[in-house]
């Protein structure tokens, strides 16, 4: 295994941890920018360093299109191409079985895709996929797994967990670079605990560098998300990395931390911040609106980055609709907060403050004490104590990480 995953601290499930990898070592809980063809959309390398990026995630399906795996094999890898000295993780391409399912054709052997460049076929096969990964060069490559929505139920569930597990062994054996890359296992198997349990066990059983959560973030409500989650880090190693895929909200986060996860990675941070939404301690900032205009305040008063140090949101505000700007100062200062919110996961569980940390941050998000159940639901099997900051009988309502923008837009 190229990788080595030594847990410094714990709080009950949640834990901090040193992550050794080829290019970086990594301290986690963590969140990974997604930079789908080597590039964090207005973001220089050397900004994503200053702010404390780790790990960086590209797309092995769109790196496949443009420039081609070949090309970066001939330039050393994705590492020399981009200039990043520091670790990156490949997806399998397996999630564009969901976001491009109208061009898709999942069987067996693997899925053929019609290219949206120039709309010919394209098969992937669990083969290729590794092949891909191997010449890209990330620190983690992951598996091809077949993935469905979460939102789908029936035998097409099962027969993706099947799946999954069979090409898993696939990957295994088309992973030429074992002592240089570290294959991580997808745990699948949508809502189903039975289903779950099968993929985590034969999982665990070909004894991975470390395994995914997969799946998730597809449109469950948030009580089925977070029993997935803590289903499967109980019965995923204690020596390797947990990685939930596609989480990005800083609640989500927090909640799989608290349960035993490590890793996440999501666009939002920086797709919302192309729609002109900054990311502060209680929930979003909406730059667009029209109150924001003559408001000489930064993003986040409480904030020392560059962003929230030198430029006031009304004059954010006059850039998110007509500058690119605006855009980059949002996309800078939304990661600084997601790098900064690792580095206090990690500070507080090494520091044994843990339950004190997660209560300040659920005071900030809701004020009023409002709580959503399954967030206290999750803690309570968590072990985290936040009756200090729940209102009694706070929230029979669902909560919708999506939704919160509206209200919480404008609370500063």
């Amino acid at each position: 295994m190229a990788l080595t995953f030594e847990v410094l601290a714990r709080f009950n499930r949640a834990r901090a941890a040193r992550l050794t990898l080829p290019h970086f070592v990594c301290h986690t809980p963590l969140f990974m920018p997604v930079g789908t063809q080597g590039t964090i959309k207005g973001l220089t390398n050397s900004q994503l360093e200053d702010i404390g990026c780790q790990i960086i995630l590209g797309n092995t399906y769109h790196l496949a299109l443009r420039p081609t795996s070949e090309l970066l094999d001939e330039v050393g890898g994705l590492h020399n191409f981009m200039n990043w000295q520091r670790a990156l993780l490949t997806d399998s391409g397996g999630f564009q079985m969901v976001s491009l399912l109208h061009l898709a054709d999942i069987t067996e052997k693997g899925v053929t895709f019609q290219s949206p460049v120039d709309g010919k076929p394209m098969l992937l096969t669990p083969e290729e996929s590794i092949q891909i990964q191997n010449r890209i060069g990330a620190d983690i490559i992951m598996a091809l797994d077949d993935v469905v929505k979460t939102t789908i139920t029936g035998p097409r569930i099962e027969e993706a967990m099947y799946r999954t597990l069979r090409w898993i062994d696939r990957c295994i054996a088309a992973h030429k670079r074992p002592h240089d890359q570290n294959l991580f296992g997808i745990v699948q198997g949508g809502l189903d605990p039975v289903l779950r349990d099968i993929c985590v066990k034969g999982m665990v059983e070909r004894n991975l560098p470390g395994y995914a959560i997969g799946g998730l973030s597809g449109g469950e409500d948030k009580n089925s998300f977070w029993r997935v989650v803590a289903q499967c880090t109980a019965a995923l190693p204690e020596n390797k990395p947990r990685y939930v895929m596609g989480v990005g909200y800083p609640l989500d986060i927090i909640v799989c931390s608290a349960l035993g996860a490590d890793m996440y990675d999501c666009v939002y941070p920086t797709r919302t911040a192309r729609f002109g939404t900054a990311l502060v301690p209680e929930g979003v900032l909406k730059l667009k609106h029209r109150q924001m205009a003559e408001d000489t305040r930064p993003i986040d008063p409480t904030c020392p980055c560059m962003v929230c140090k030198n430029y006031s949101r009304a004059y954010i505000h006059c850039l998110v609709t007509k500058d690119a700007m605006g855009s980059q100062l949002l996309s800078y200062h939304n990661l600084y907060y997601m790098m900064q919110l690792s580095r206090d996961l990690h500070t507080s569980i090494i520091e044994g403050r843990f339950p004190e940390f997660v209560c300040d941050f659920l005071r900030k998000m809701f004020p009023k004490g409002d709580v959503p159940e399954w967030v206290c639901d999750a803690m309570e099997v968590a072990g985290i104590d936040i009756s200090s900051c729940c209102a009694q009988f706070s929230s029979c309502q669902e909560y919708d990480s999506k939704n919160m923008t509206e209200e919480l837009s404008l609370t500063r």
